[in-house]
Protein backbone atom coordinates (compact mmCIF):
# COMPACT_ATOMS: atom_id res chain seq x y z
CA UNK A 1 0.00 0.00 0.00
CA UNK A 2 1.33 3.46 -1.00
CA UNK A 3 1.61 6.02 1.54
CA UNK A 4 1.55 9.65 1.44
CA UNK A 5 2.67 11.67 4.49
CA UNK A 6 1.49 15.77 4.50
CA UNK A 7 3.33 18.56 6.60
CA UNK A 8 2.02 21.66 6.38
CA UNK A 9 1.33 25.32 8.59
CA UNK A 10 -2.23 24.90 7.19
CA UNK A 11 -3.60 24.22 10.61
CA UNK A 12 -6.51 22.24 11.86
CA UNK A 13 -9.50 25.11 11.43
CA UNK A 14 -9.46 25.57 7.63
CA UNK A 15 -10.73 23.16 5.25
CA UNK A 16 -6.89 22.91 3.24
CA UNK A 17 -6.06 19.86 4.97
CA UNK A 18 -9.25 18.04 4.14
CA UNK A 19 -9.48 19.36 0.68
CA UNK A 20 -5.98 17.53 0.32
CA UNK A 21 -7.10 14.57 1.78
CA UNK A 22 -10.01 14.22 -0.46
CA UNK A 23 -8.35 14.80 -3.72
CA UNK A 24 -6.19 12.28 -2.64
CA UNK A 25 -8.57 9.76 -1.84
CA UNK A 26 -10.87 10.53 -5.12
CA UNK A 27 -7.57 9.77 -7.22
CA UNK A 28 -6.03 6.45 -4.81
CA UNK A 29 -8.73 5.01 -2.46
CA UNK A 30 -6.39 2.38 -1.45
CA UNK A 31 -3.88 4.98 -0.68
CA UNK A 32 -2.75 5.24 3.13
CA UNK A 33 -2.49 9.30 4.54
CA UNK A 34 -0.33 10.15 7.58
CA UNK A 35 -0.41 13.59 9.00
CA UNK A 36 3.34 14.17 10.50
CA UNK A 37 2.44 18.35 11.39
CA UNK A 38 0.01 20.95 10.11
CA UNK A 39 1.06 23.27 13.03
CA UNK A 40 4.40 24.22 11.57
CA UNK A 41 4.58 27.94 12.43
CA UNK A 42 3.19 30.05 9.45
CA UNK A 43 6.55 30.11 6.11
CA UNK A 44 8.71 28.97 8.98
CA UNK A 45 11.16 26.90 6.67
CA UNK A 46 13.68 26.10 8.89
CA UNK A 47 10.76 24.59 11.35
CA UNK A 48 9.69 22.67 8.69
CA UNK A 49 12.65 21.34 7.68
CA UNK A 50 13.70 20.22 10.88
CA UNK A 51 10.60 18.27 11.43
CA UNK A 52 10.52 16.12 8.29
CA UNK A 53 14.00 15.67 8.55
CA UNK A 54 13.16 14.07 11.93
CA UNK A 55 10.16 12.22 10.50
CA UNK A 56 10.63 10.54 7.49
CA UNK A 57 12.96 8.12 7.96
CA UNK A 58 10.55 5.97 10.50
CA UNK A 59 8.64 5.55 7.23
CA UNK A 60 9.20 2.69 4.28
CA UNK A 61 11.04 3.34 1.63
CA UNK A 62 9.25 4.81 -1.29
CA UNK A 63 6.82 6.90 1.02
CA UNK A 64 5.86 10.21 -0.89
CA UNK A 65 6.13 13.48 1.62
CA UNK A 66 4.11 16.28 0.45
CA UNK A 67 5.45 19.27 2.17
CA UNK A 68 2.53 22.65 1.97
CA UNK A 69 5.05 25.59 3.59
CA UNK A 70 5.66 28.55 1.34
CA UNK A 71 4.83 26.87 -1.17
CA UNK A 72 2.85 29.76 -3.61
CA UNK A 73 4.39 29.54 -7.06
CA UNK A 74 6.73 32.43 -8.62
CA UNK A 75 9.59 33.16 -10.03
CA UNK A 76 11.85 33.03 -6.90
CA UNK A 77 9.77 29.85 -5.52
CA UNK A 78 9.82 26.87 -8.00
CA UNK A 79 7.74 23.63 -7.38
CA UNK A 80 10.46 20.40 -7.03
CA UNK A 81 10.12 17.07 -6.53
CA UNK A 82 13.22 14.83 -4.98
CA UNK A 83 13.97 11.39 -4.62
CA UNK A 84 16.07 11.16 -1.55
CA UNK A 85 17.06 8.48 0.18
CA UNK A 86 14.63 6.12 -1.33
CA UNK A 87 11.78 8.59 -0.65
CA UNK A 88 10.00 10.66 -2.67
CA UNK A 89 9.38 14.70 -1.42
CA UNK A 90 7.30 17.27 -3.32
CA UNK A 91 7.70 21.11 -2.09
CA UNK A 92 8.61 24.10 -2.87
CA UNK A 93 12.43 25.29 -3.98
CA UNK A 94 12.67 27.69 -0.87
CA UNK A 95 15.39 25.86 1.05
CA UNK A 96 13.22 23.19 3.02
CA UNK A 97 15.29 20.25 1.16
CA UNK A 98 18.70 21.80 1.95
CA UNK A 99 18.66 20.36 5.59
CA UNK A 100 18.11 16.94 4.16
CA UNK A 101 20.28 16.89 0.81
CA UNK A 102 23.31 18.51 3.26
CA UNK A 103 23.45 14.97 4.88
CA UNK A 104 22.42 12.64 1.83
CA UNK A 105 23.00 13.29 -1.85
CA UNK A 106 19.26 13.43 -3.26
CA UNK A 107 19.46 10.77 -6.29
CA UNK A 108 17.15 13.23 -8.49
CA UNK A 109 15.60 16.94 -8.52
CA UNK A 110 12.91 17.55 -11.22
CA UNK A 111 11.71 21.29 -11.52
CA UNK A 112 8.04 20.30 -11.79
CA UNK A 113 6.48 21.82 -15.06
CA UNK A 114 3.08 20.69 -15.09
CA UNK A 115 1.48 23.87 -13.89
CA UNK A 116 -0.04 24.77 -17.64
CA UNK A 117 -2.08 21.81 -17.54
CA UNK A 118 -3.72 22.57 -14.14
CA UNK A 119 -6.17 25.20 -12.85
CA UNK A 120 -6.22 26.82 -9.39
CA UNK A 121 -4.52 28.47 -7.04
CA UNK A 122 -3.79 26.34 -3.93
CA UNK A 123 -0.52 24.99 -5.44
CA UNK A 124 -0.89 21.77 -2.47
CA UNK A 125 -4.41 20.60 -3.41
CA UNK A 126 -3.51 21.46 -6.91
CA UNK A 127 -0.46 20.70 -7.61
CA UNK A 128 1.28 18.31 -4.99
CA UNK A 129 -1.63 16.04 -5.08
CA UNK A 130 -1.66 15.13 -9.06
CA UNK A 131 2.65 14.43 -8.35
CA UNK A 132 1.88 12.58 -5.80
CA UNK A 133 -0.61 10.61 -6.79
CA UNK A 134 1.54 10.38 -10.05
CA UNK A 135 4.53 8.51 -7.99
CA UNK A 136 2.36 6.62 -5.51
CA UNK A 137 1.07 4.62 -9.05
CA UNK A 138 4.87 4.00 -9.64
CA UNK A 139 5.13 7.11 -12.01
CA UNK A 140 8.47 8.47 -13.06
CA UNK A 141 9.55 12.26 -11.58
CA UNK A 142 10.47 12.96 -15.28
CA UNK A 143 7.18 12.81 -16.50
CA UNK A 144 6.45 15.94 -14.72
CA UNK A 145 9.45 18.00 -14.37
CA UNK A 146 12.95 18.48 -15.72
CA UNK A 147 16.09 17.76 -14.09
CA UNK A 148 17.81 19.91 -12.50
CA UNK A 149 21.25 19.78 -10.24
CA UNK A 150 20.94 21.93 -7.60
CA UNK A 151 18.26 23.29 -5.01
CA UNK A 152 17.82 26.41 -3.07
CA UNK A 153 20.25 26.41 0.34
CA UNK A 154 18.70 27.35 3.74
CA UNK A 155 20.73 29.94 5.39
CA UNK A 156 22.13 29.57 8.89
CA UNK A 157 21.73 25.71 8.32
CA UNK A 158 25.33 25.33 8.84
CA UNK A 159 26.94 26.87 12.38
CA UNK A 160 29.81 28.83 11.98
CA UNK A 161 33.18 27.73 13.06
CA UNK A 162 36.71 30.01 13.79
CA UNK A 163 39.95 29.63 12.24
CA UNK A 164 41.07 28.77 15.33
CA UNK A 165 38.73 26.32 15.74
CA UNK A 166 38.18 26.79 19.57
CA UNK A 167 34.46 28.55 19.09
CA UNK A 168 31.23 27.42 17.57
CA UNK A 169 28.43 29.71 16.93
CA UNK A 170 25.36 28.11 15.83
CA UNK A 171 21.57 29.60 16.05
CA UNK A 172 17.91 28.19 17.44
CA UNK A 173 15.97 26.63 14.36
CA UNK A 174 13.06 25.20 16.47
CA UNK A 175 11.63 25.56 19.98
CA UNK A 176 8.97 22.27 20.35
CA UNK A 177 5.84 21.90 21.68
CA UNK A 178 7.76 21.99 25.91
CA UNK A 179 9.36 25.18 25.16
CA UNK A 180 12.85 23.34 24.54
CA UNK A 181 14.92 25.00 22.03
CA UNK A 182 16.71 23.17 19.19
CA UNK A 183 20.36 24.69 17.83
CA UNK A 184 21.62 24.20 14.24
CA UNK A 185 24.57 21.56 16.19
CA UNK A 186 24.38 18.90 15.68
CA UNK A 187 26.15 16.06 17.67
CA UNK A 188 28.44 14.38 14.94
CA UNK A 189 29.96 18.12 14.00
CA UNK A 190 30.30 19.28 17.59
CA UNK A 191 32.46 16.15 18.28
CA UNK A 192 34.51 16.40 15.39
CA UNK A 193 35.26 19.89 16.92
CA UNK A 194 35.80 19.28 20.33
CA UNK A 195 38.56 16.23 19.81
CA UNK A 196 37.98 15.98 23.54
CA UNK A 197 38.30 19.12 25.01
CA UNK A 198 36.28 20.76 27.51
CA UNK A 199 33.97 23.17 26.53
CA UNK A 200 31.08 26.08 27.62
CA UNK A 201 27.93 26.53 26.13
CA UNK A 202 26.58 29.77 26.27
CA UNK A 203 23.24 31.45 25.16
CA UNK A 204 21.99 35.00 26.00
CA UNK A 205 22.86 34.75 29.62
CA UNK A 206 23.06 30.77 30.26
CA UNK A 207 26.25 29.44 30.42
CA UNK A 208 26.79 25.19 30.43
CA UNK A 209 29.78 22.85 30.71
CA UNK A 210 27.80 19.74 30.46
CA UNK A 211 25.22 18.11 27.85
CA UNK A 212 23.48 15.38 29.48
CA UNK A 213 22.68 11.97 27.53
CA UNK A 214 19.23 12.04 28.81
CA UNK A 215 16.81 15.28 30.17
CA UNK A 216 16.80 12.65 33.64
CA UNK A 217 20.55 12.88 34.20
CA UNK A 218 20.70 16.01 35.59
CA UNK A 219 18.54 14.60 38.35
CA UNK A 220 20.47 13.04 41.49
CA UNK A 221 18.55 10.21 42.17
CA UNK A 222 20.14 9.75 45.65
CA UNK A 223 18.30 12.68 47.48
CA UNK A 224 14.94 12.18 48.49
CA UNK A 225 12.38 12.93 45.66
CA UNK A 226 10.41 15.88 48.02
CA UNK A 227 13.83 17.43 48.78
CA UNK A 228 15.17 17.62 44.77
CA UNK A 229 13.20 20.76 43.41
CA UNK A 230 14.34 19.40 39.86
CA UNK A 231 11.42 21.08 37.91
CA UNK A 232 12.96 23.88 35.73
CA UNK A 233 16.52 23.22 36.08
CA UNK A 234 18.13 23.71 32.56
CA UNK A 235 20.17 21.39 31.07
CA UNK A 236 21.48 20.55 27.53
CA UNK A 237 21.46 17.43 25.63
CA UNK A 238 21.81 16.05 22.29
CA UNK A 239 18.34 15.58 21.73
CA UNK A 240 16.72 12.26 19.37
CA UNK A 241 17.52 13.88 16.18
CA UNK A 242 21.07 14.37 16.87
CA UNK A 243 20.95 18.00 17.29
CA UNK A 244 22.04 19.94 20.41
CA UNK A 245 19.16 21.10 22.24
CA UNK A 246 18.71 23.34 25.59
CA UNK A 247 16.02 22.53 27.60
CA UNK A 248 14.27 22.73 31.25
CA UNK A 249 13.81 19.30 33.22
CA UNK A 250 10.15 18.43 32.92
CA UNK A 251 9.43 21.48 31.37
CA UNK A 252 5.79 22.94 31.06
CA UNK A 253 5.14 26.17 29.27
CA UNK A 254 2.14 26.95 31.20
CA UNK A 255 3.72 25.91 35.01
CA UNK A 256 7.20 25.67 35.39
CA UNK A 257 8.29 27.50 32.69
CA UNK A 258 10.58 26.32 29.69
CA UNK A 259 13.88 26.99 28.23
CA UNK A 260 12.12 29.25 25.56
CA UNK A 261 10.43 31.18 28.63
CA UNK A 262 12.77 31.25 31.05
CA UNK A 263 16.39 31.85 29.67
CA UNK A 264 14.31 34.46 27.28
CA UNK A 265 15.72 32.48 23.99
CA UNK A 266 14.14 32.73 20.94
CA UNK A 267 14.10 31.39 16.94
CA UNK A 268 17.34 32.23 15.06
CA UNK A 269 19.17 33.56 18.97
CA UNK A 270 22.79 32.92 19.05
CA UNK A 271 23.92 29.70 20.31
CA UNK A 272 27.93 29.61 20.71
CA UNK A 273 30.36 26.87 21.81
CA UNK A 274 33.75 27.80 23.28
CA UNK A 275 36.22 25.05 23.76
CA UNK A 276 39.00 25.13 26.67
CA UNK A 277 42.41 24.53 25.38
CA UNK A 278 43.61 20.60 26.45
CA UNK A 279 47.04 21.38 28.40
CA UNK A 280 49.96 20.34 27.55
CA UNK A 281 51.13 17.91 29.36
CA UNK A 282 55.09 17.91 30.55
CA UNK A 283 57.66 15.43 29.42
CA UNK A 284 57.32 12.02 31.63
CA UNK A 285 53.63 12.50 32.67
CA UNK A 286 51.42 9.97 31.43
CA UNK A 287 48.49 11.48 31.63
CA UNK A 288 46.36 14.83 31.89
CA UNK A 289 44.96 13.62 34.92
CA UNK A 290 48.45 12.91 36.36
CA UNK A 291 49.39 16.45 35.11
CA UNK A 292 46.46 17.77 37.68
CA UNK A 293 48.48 16.00 40.22
CA UNK A 294 51.76 16.75 39.19
CA UNK A 295 50.85 20.54 39.42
Amino acid sequence: MAIITLTSDFGEKDHFVGAIKGAIYSELPDVKIVDISHSISPFNIPEAAYIIQNAYKSFPKGSVHIIGVDSELNEENKHIAVTLDEHYFICANNGIMSMLCNEIAPDKIVEINIHDKIQGSFPVLDVFVKVACHIARGGTLDVIGKTIDTIKPLKNLVPFINEEKTQIIGSIIYIDNYGNVVTNIKQSFFETVQKGRDFEISARNNKFKTVFSKYSDVVNFEIPEDKRHDEGRGLVVFNSGGFLEIAVYRSNPTTVGSASSLMGLNLMDTVSVNFVATPLVPKGIESVSAFQDYK
